[in-house]
């Protein structure tokens, strides 16, 4: 067993390596001076962009408004709720002293929101007319982390935080599935990430919540990440903060309300469920580069001939492609091809002299390394447009294959066991256990129940662990 456990960590930390690595490469982000905090590149800020960008559209398509709320919260709005405050108490990141004087009360520099919005929506909520209240911020919050990872884990990150209260339980609940979908759409279609959506347990809830519902992604070390969380909060802040509104029968009734949020813990994801040894893959709806150009020549002559091309290939493809030259002179056609691989750039088009003289291009692509020669430049945009979308469907089938392959069901906790320390992935598995159960599976394998998933079979069979009756299956996973 020791020799097991050795190797696992050999290879976690191998896989630590690689992942810094090509962050750090490919000029994502790099550490900060201070600890547990890291600087974001302009490159990852592009990536990063790309993915908030159209998750931003899709947010105010459902109808919610942007907002801005303090980065400090009093001390006291955190103790209104018990489970809450308990759940944050050991992150936070506390302000007791400002312009040279003691606070009469501490700040708590935000790791959430909830608290001081709801204290604004008690003060906008009077009637049911003011319903529903949809709110979301893009924001910076911190959280004081013991471990941690560019990316997947810092102190101080990037996030988007939905807050909403409703007239209804149904109507808070059918908002917390939507934007569940919106964050499905968001990996599947744009970060090329299959996910499994579900409910978490109430050990993995968010504290306050009701209920936790969550998008799961498999990493290519077969690892879970969870991407994103929407919560069914009911009315617990309500009834703490005040969220009191008339309702159409002249009654006084506290509201139901969901928080919902992704953070730039999404820009790990795609490194590392989609990179490979030579560093990203990046899906082409979100590449800060979709085609890089790399002009080849050896004389002044040569160059002469082979940039005008370059430049006329821009030109046609600049209004609807994110393209660029690298007609850098002081590194080789051989580093350029390694550096914008690093980086993940989809497409690669190698112009030489005699390209130039056929009216083709080389064509290279990054998620496979399938080289392209003679392929012809007529109506450009319009095939560029076709081999992206081919690219992006691809990198998200290769994902899913990998997901496929490496999830397995099982029927009893032996083998469980086994198949966690052989191949590890995701197990599928009945379950009937309790939450201490569930600890001590955690324990004992490290690997946590990541969702009750919606889209299972109906069916009735034993828990794999107590051999109770079960009416639905759990995903179980080691997890970052």
């Amino acid at each position: 067993m020791q020799v097991v456990q050795d190797e696992e960590k050999g290879k976690d930390a191998e896989r630590a390596k690689w992942y810094t690595d090509v962050i750090q490469q490919a000029e994502l982000a790099d550490y900060s001076p201070v600890k547990g905090c890291m600087v974001i590149r302009p490159y990852g800020y592009a990536l990063w962009e790309n993915i908030w960008k159209p998750l931003d559209q899709m947010i105010k398509d459902t109808g919610h408004q942007n907002a801005y709320f303090p980065m400090f919260i009093p001390e006291s709005f955190l103790n209104k709720e018990k489970e809450h405050v308990e759940g944050f108490a050991p992150e936070c990141a506390v302000v007791t002293h400002g312009g040279g004087k003691k606070l009469e009360e501490p700040l708590i520099v935000r790791p959430t929101s909830e608290t001081i919005i709801n204290h604004m929506f008690a003060k906008w909520v009077q009637s049911w007319r003011d319903l529903p209240l949809l709110i979301n911020q893009w924001a910076n919050v911190v959280r004081w982390e013991m471990r941690t990872r560019l990316f997947l884990r810092t102190t101080e990150f990037l996030w988007q935080e939905g807050h909403t209260a409703h007239a209804s339980e149904k109507e808070a609940e059918e908002e917390a599935a939507k934007m569940l979908d919106v964050y499905r759409q968001l990996a599947e279609e744009w970060l090329a990430l299959p996910v499994i959506t579900g409910q978490k347990t109430d050990n993995e809830r968010f504290r306050g919540a009701v209920r936790t519902y969550c998008i799961e992604a498999m990493m290519r070390d077969g690892k879970a990440l969870q991407a994103g969380t929407s919560h069914y909060l009911g009315q617990n802040f309500a009834k703490a903060f005040g969220i009191q509104f008339q309702n159409q029968a002249g009654d006084l009734e506290f509201a139901y309300q969901t928080s919902w949020g992704v953070s730039t813990r999404l820009v790990g994801a795609v490194v590392m469920g989609h990179g490979d040894e030579k560093g990203l893959i990046l899906p082409p709806r979100i590449a800060p580069i979709q085609v890089v150009i790399v002009p080849i020549y050896k004389t002044d002559e040569e160059k002469a001939v082979v940039m005008e091309r370059c430049n006329q290939l821009f030109a046609e493809l600049k209004p609807t492609v994110r393209v660029h030259i690298d007609d850098r002179d002081n590194y080789t056609p051989g580093f350029k091809f390694n550096h914008w691989e690093k980086r993940g750039v989809p497409v690669r088009f190698n112009i030489g002299p005699k390209d130039v003289q056929k009216n083709v291009v080389e064509v290279v692509r990054r998620d496979t390394g399938e080289k392209m020669r003679d392929y012809s430049t007529e109506n450009l945009p319009a095939k560029v447009d076709e081999l992206l979308k081919t690219v992006q469907k691809a990198i998200f089938e290769r994902a899913l294959t990998m997901r496929t392959e490496n999830t397995a069901t099982v029927d009893s906790y032996d083998q469980f066991k086994k198949q966690l320390a052989d191949k590890g992935g995701f197990v599928m598995a009945y379950w009937a256990g309790s939450s201490e159960d569930e600890l001590k599976i955690k324990e004992e394998t490290k690997a946590t129940i990541r969702a009750i998933p919606f889209n299972q079979e109906a069916g009735t069979g034993k828990c794999f662990y107590t051999g109770q009756p079960a009416t639905q299956k759990a995903l179980f996973a080691v997890a970052y």
